[in-house]
């Protein structure tokens, strides 16, 4: 199975991409939020992947965020959704409205997604309360990074997010400078 595919976006079309990883081209479907996410043409792209597998066919799906990709896994589960349906769930809606729907057990913001009626809103909300993912704000990996090598070092987490924030709003994102400046920040407390 697939997991993720890093390379080079080839082709993109709306709900499809096709990436170029070392000279092989993959086609991966998207849901329009992930297609939106997606780098232009030419440039690097980190694309999660689900890989559905059938007797006649290998597709493979793919979603800019990891949380995006658990809600798809977790709507395959439901009884009656496929790979084409849970896409287009996450095309008409985005995986923080769909998650907030189905925990407020709202059937008739479900219902208005095409190709879901009454029923089978239902069911996704009886089959998949309490099984998505928690979605939160997104997480910068490198803000992240930078946070626990600090934490490491010894600081406190709060006065080491404090200090990585004023060294991001200074405009550094990468790794190096925000723990250099942060750093220093620390050392003037």
């Amino acid at each position: 199975m697939i997991g993720f595919l890093k390379g080079r976006v080839a082709v993109k079309r709306p709900g499809v991409a096709l990436l170029d990883v070392q000279g092989v081209g993959y086609e991966v479907l998207m849901p329009i939020s992930s297609y939106a996410a997606l780098p232009h043409e030419g440039q690097e792209a980190f694309i999660h992947i689900y890989t559905h597998v059938k007797e006649d066919a290998i597709k493979l799906f793919g979603f800019m965020r990891e949380d995006e990709k658990q809600i798809f896994t977790t709507l395959l589960s439901v009884n009656g959704v496929g790979p084409k349906l849970a896409l287009g769930i996450l095309s008409s809606v985005s995986a923080e409205a769909f998650a907030k729907a189905v925990e407020g057990e709202n059937v008739e913001a479900l219902s208005k997604i095409p190709g879901i009626g009454k029923k089978t809103a239902g069911r996704i909300i009886l089959e998949l309360k309490q099984k998505l993912p928690s979605l939160g704000e997104p997480v910068d990996a490198v803000f992240e990074d930078a946070l626990s090598a600090l934490v490491n070092l010894g600081y406190k987490k709060q006065e080491a997010r404090l200090a990585l924030e004023v060294a991001s709003k200074k405009g550094y994102n990468d790794i190096e400078n925000l723990l250099k400046d942060a750093l220093k920040e620390l050392t003037e407390i």
